[in-house]
């Protein structure tokens, strides 16, 4: 496709592309679009390619329009996500602010391996994590094939809390 510039307007699918293309320019630069609000926004450069006229301002409005984008809290388009897309990551945040969140690594953890039929796993999880005895023992808990998998900062404590439950034989 040609970039050179016409003397009549664009089509509305050209001036989807076009618009695409100034709003993934703009969040490549600068991390995200802090410019383009409106369709007005993007005139300047329309009608630096084509000769201004209310048909051509139109036609931008009626591209913005079909393209159905988003927009962020401050009012900007948000090209590279959908409205849904943007919906779900509101419920993530909103839900997200409201539990005890954390991002935390698990890589410096020690791994705890307690054997118990898988038919026990659900149950066994419920009462250790509601368990006084076990709070901060264990960063997690994950069920496997033949048991229950611990990542934990607490190696000794834990396999001392878990030992002292265990019948004795």
């Amino acid at each position: 496709m040609s970039e050179i510039p016409s003397h009549k307007n664009p089509s509305r699918e050209q001036c989807q592309k076009i618009i695409r293309r100034i709003l993934v320019t703009e969040v490549l630069e600068k991390g995200c679009n802090e410019h383009f609000k409106q369709a007005s926004d993007f005139m300047s450069y329309f009608q630096s390619l084509y000769p201004a006229s209310a048909a051509l301002t139109k036609q931008v409005q009626r591209a913005i329009k079909a393209m159905d984008m988003p927009k962020d809290e401050k009012g900007y388009y948000i090209i590279n996500k959908t409205s849904e897309q943007l919906d779900q990551e509101r419920e993530l945040k909103a839900l997200l602010a409201t539990a005890k969140t954390s991002v935390s690594s698990l890589d410096d953890c020690d791994t705890v391996f307690l054997k118990i039929h898988p038919s026990m796993h659900d149950y066994l999880i419920h009462l250790i994590t509601s368990s006084i005895t076990f709070e901060n023992h264990y960063e997690t808990i994950v069920p496997t094939c033949n048991g229950l998998l611990f990542y934990t900062h607490e190696k000794a404590r834990l396999q001392s809390a878990l030992q002292g439950l265990l019948p004795k034989d």
